[in-house]
């Protein structure tokens, strides 16, 4: 079964919880009932639903996104197995028709605004400026609101999107990205929902221990205050301001060192290369490596943040699901896409309840070599380091591969695009190990090099460049332009070239997270729930928090979910997704 729910009317009520919303069912293509209800009793409504049908969790509910109705019932107690968001599919299957080669049809019927991507939920819009307002206190009108999509508009939309996929002829696959789309939906709500558990005593402490008491607003905390005068003493730069790049570089350039930047890469790069006096040099830097650490936790996790982003005991991360091109997740603030190592002990499970991180080692060579069949490739990650593997296998070949560093430089280069130092030098030895993975990112750069665009395993589509960018690379007409030409054609070379592996990774992790949010749901007794729920998410990571004694089934969960995962995508292919999986009371004692 499959229902399709929305509001009546397209206008914005003054009352949101009290607006009319109705559900539309929809059984072997045919329409069935239409029942109306408030939008504060949709949970009931889905509730009751799952009460009354034989498989509730077979039940496919559609709306606009699930950003706009999903928190509302998982707000009242109630959750739903599976979903189809058409804002999401929305903007796969537009990106998929606008590539001749992928055979699709499609033109959306309605405009749908993912409202992921506007705001994190809970925060209030900007405000929308009338261009009729000429009064500074006037209320603006609600015409600047645009009209609301009716579930009726839903409907036809839904029908829409089923039928450009029935004209796919890579239907299987695109069917199970939006679906893996919708579902990451869910999962996004879910997690914000149930929050990271955060221990803001422990927070504070950190913040003490490594910055001071918190300082009274425009003032730094004291130990940076400290380092920041240390600092200026040493450079002999008096009044220097160590948070300006500009000012430090200055300082740094007076006082004999010889950086072109600030950023920690170019410090170490300058000291390292000072002979005999590199030691010298270092101790020089530390304090203001130092200081460049203390100001980022103070900025991105301090007081403020803490302030901002934890309450009742839990961080709620606000995730855009894809929100990168290639699918990858994004978040709206927060720092949410990475956790400091400074501040992790800070996440800490509740009394009689443990955090679950699992981390996939590795994913993106694995996916490659799935990806491209190479053989060779998937035998050298077999139940083992990858890099390990090829090393091992370069030196019974006598290739220059022959140990781990070479190894990874050499593959990372050829996923990245990196055509010239140590990773340009053996991508001629890695080409001759493993001939079907380097033709495959190869063959997606040219395609990139010439305005084409690429698709992941799935079917998620690359952007087609602007005709900015076909203007720019047709100008060959003097040696600065021709420059230009080429530098643009390359960049886009090492842009698709990357899309292929690193969005066929993220389409892995939906189905991966996919799976173990739906074991969740049934692996408890007799068929029921466990307690343990996925909390935290980035990239090739998971993190989950539930009961102890749920601890040993969660991580053979996790553990069989990334191998089905890959039987999902990759079938039968010698591929495994080997994962480090911890059960720790903090979260820094899982690295």
């Amino acid at each position: 079964m499959l229902i399709v729910i929305g509001p009546d009317s397209p206008d914005h009520p003054s009352d949101p919880e009290t607006a009319t919303w109705s559900a539309v069912s929809f059984s072997q293509g045919r329409e069935g009932n239409r029942k109306s209800f408030p939008f504060h009793r949709l949970a009931a409504f889905v509730a009751s639903v799952a009460e009354h049908a034989p498989e509730p969790h077979r039940i496919r509910w559609v709306w606009s996104s699930a950003h706009a109705a999903y928190p509302r019932i998982l707000k009242d107690g109630a959750t739903i197995a599976r979903c189809w968001d058409l804002s999401l599919c929305q903007a796969i299957l537009a990106d998929a028709a606008t590539l001749p080669s992928n055979e699709l049809t499609y033109s959306p019927t309605i405009k749908l605004t993912n409202s992921q991507d506007s705001a994190p939920p809970g925060s209030l819009p900007p405000p929308r400026i009338n261009p009729d307002q000429t009064s500074l206190f006037e209320v603006p009108t609600s015409s600047s609101a645009p009209p609301r999509p009716t579930v009726d508009d839903l409907v036809t939309e839904w029908k829409a999107q089923q039928s450009s996929l029935d004209s796919s002829p890579n239907r299987r696959r695109l069917q199970l990205l939006l679906a893996a789309e919708s579902q990451g939906g869910l999962i996004a709500a879910e997690m914000h929902h149930e929050g990271l558990p955060w221990d803001t005593n422990r927070h504070r402490e950190i913040l003490i221990e490594r910055l001071g008491v918190e300082p009274q607003e425009g003032h730094r905390p004291p130990l940076m205050q400290d380092l920041a005068e240390s600092i200026s003493a040493t450079l002999g730069a008096e009044h220097l301001n160590p948070d300006s790049p500009q000012d430090l570089l200055r300082a740094l350039r007076a006082a004999g060192v010889g950086v072109s930047s600030t950023r920690k890469w170019s410090l170490l790069e300058w000291a390292d290369h000072g002979g005999q006096l590199s030691q010298a040099r270092r101790e020089l830097i530390a304090p203001i490596l130092e200081y460049k650490q203390l100001y980022r936790l103070w900025t991105a996790n301090g007081w403020h943040w803490l302030r901002e982003w934890v309450s009742d005991g839990r961080f709620h991360p606000a995730y855009v699901v894809g929100g990168v091109v290639t699918g990858r997740w994004a978040a709206h603030g927060g720092g949410a896409m990475q956790i400091p190592q400074i501040v992790r002990d800070a996440v800490r499970a509740d009394n009689g309840y443990r955090l679950t991180v699992a981390d996939a080692s590795q994913v993106e060579p694995r996916i490659l070599a799935a990806m491209s069949g190479d053989q060779a490739l998937a035998v050298a990650g077999r139940g083992k380091d990858l890099y390990r593997g090829i090393a091992e296998l370069g030196q019974q070949t006598g290739s220059a591969l022959k140990d781990r560093p070479a190894a990874k430089i050499a593959l990372l280069g050829a996923m990245y695009g990196a055509t010239s130092g140590e990773a340009g030098a053996l991508a001629p030895h890695l080409k001759r190990l493993f001939p079907e993975a380097i033709s495959l990112v190869e063959r997606a750069a040219v395609t990139g090099q010439r305005g084409g665009q690429v698709t992941t395993w799935l079917g998620r589509t690359s952007p087609a460049p602007d005709e900015s960018w076909l203007t720019s690379v047709r100008d060959v007409s003097t040696s600065a332009a021709e420059s230009r030409s080429h530098s643009m054609s390359r960049s886009q070379g090492r842009f698709t070239r990357n899309f292929v592996v690193q969005g066929t990774a993220a389409e892995w992790a939906l189905c991966w997270m996919g799976e173990i949010r739906r074991r969740l749901r049934r692996d408890g007794v007799e068929g029921t729930p466990l307690k343990t729920s996925l909390v935290f998410f980035v990239h090739d990571e998971v993190v989950l928090h539930g009961p102890e004694s749920e601890a040993a089934d969660v991580a053979r969960i996790v553990n069989e979910s990334a191998a089905a995962a890959g039987r999902l995508l990759f079938g039968d292919a010698p591929v495994d997704f080997p994962l480090t999986i911890a059960t720790v009371e903090s979260y820094a004692d899982a690295k």
